[in-house]
């Protein structure tokens, strides 16, 4: 009678996996919608059970069985804040730059920004277009990375024999399997984070600032952009050139994926076939395009027209400086 080696050494069926080094999930927003097979554990928990959950109330990570878990959810909330965001983005570039470009005058296109004001920044408009798609985005985005660290540790097991030697070999190998736990950052989420950062230094001189310094935001426009150019010229020219650039290019690619339009990641070197790989050519220079084009836009009238279009006059040139000698205080 043949012994089950698996009754023997319960880790045969398993040990040629957990050799492997763990390529944990990446964060593409196809992926975050599939559901993985049951873990063992899972398995036998959910077959022991009388009473079995209905479809759609598991109470997994959504990666497991029918059910629809936090990163299904999360993932919706990612997706879905940022159409809200895009919303106010077309209203800003309309106003900083395509009504500067067609009037090629700062003070004729002053009017129309104070008109989108009324629109996207009331006590009500401007939280539910901008703070808070922005804060919910990011959020849901760190979230569903730390759900899928917490399901790759749980798959591939950080307290199995296999784990336990690739992370006791060296320090080197250590290292590396630790950093591997944690999922895959894309291109696009790297831009996100450093948009971020761009974007909260843009909103505290524009907006916060000079609520502190002067109690009210309502003579701040393109002039006061205008003014900060005229005074110190470079920090204004590097903070904008990189806010255009990293922004643009996170939202149409953010934008891309969301549409499944994107390559996979290192798509030059996994596809073998021409025509498949001629077609991801296609769809990253077409991507590419589109968000140069964005950003040549946006950058005609706001680099081209606002920030050379002098300081400000009058009282106007005084409130402004005050708020910009407020900055290196």
């Amino acid at each position: 009678m043949a012994t089950d080696p698996r009754a023997i050494n319960p880790w045969a069926s398993q040990i040629s996996l957990l050799h492997l080094d763990p390529q944990p999930i990446g964060d593409n927003a196809s992926i975050y919608e599939k559901d993985l097979p049951p873990l063992p554990e899972e398995e036998s928990q959910s077959s022991s059970r009388i009473i079995r959950p209905q479809l759609g109330h598991s109470t997994s990570l959504g990666l497991s069985g029918g059910g629809r878990g936090p990163i299904f959810y999360l993932s919706r909330i990612q997706r879905y804040s940022s159409y809200t965001f895009t919303l106010f983005a077309g209203l800003h570039v309309a106003n900083t730059s395509l009504f500067p470009l067609i009037y090629q005058s700062v003070p004729y296109s002053e009017p129309f920004l104070l008109m989108a004001r009324e629109v996207y920044q009331t006590r009500l408009t401007e939280p539910l277009l901008v703070a808070l798609p922005v804060l919910a985005h990011v959020t849901a985005g760190v979230a569903i990375r730390l759900l899928r660290r917490r399901e790759n540790l749980k798959r591939y097991g950080g307290e199995t024999p296999g784990m336990w030697a690739l992370h006791h070999k060296n320090s080197s190998s250590s290292h590396k399997s630790a950093v591997r736990v944690w999922p895959h950052v894309s291109r696009i989420s790297l831009s996100g984070y450093a948009f971020v950062g761009l974007l909260a230094s843009h909103v505290g001189i524009n907006r916060v600032l000079p609520l502190v310094v002067d109690g009210d935001s309502s003579n701040i426009g393109l002039q006061f952009v205008s003014h900060g150019f005229a005074r110190q010229p470079l920090p204004p020219w590097i903070a904008y050139t990189l806010l255009l650039s990293v922004g643009i290019g996170h939202m149409v690619w953010g934008a891309a994926k969301w549409l499944d339009l994107t390559p996979p990641a290192n798509w030059k070197k996994i596809t073998v076939d021409k025509k498949l790989r001629k077609s991801r050519r296609r769809a990253w220079w077409g991507i590419q395009t589109v968000a140069v084009a964005m950003t040549a836009l946006w950058a005609a009238g706001g680099l081209g027209i606002v920030a050379r279009a002098g300081p400000a006059e009058g009282w106007l040139a005084t409130v402004y400086d005050n708020i910009y000698l407020y900055i290196r205080q």
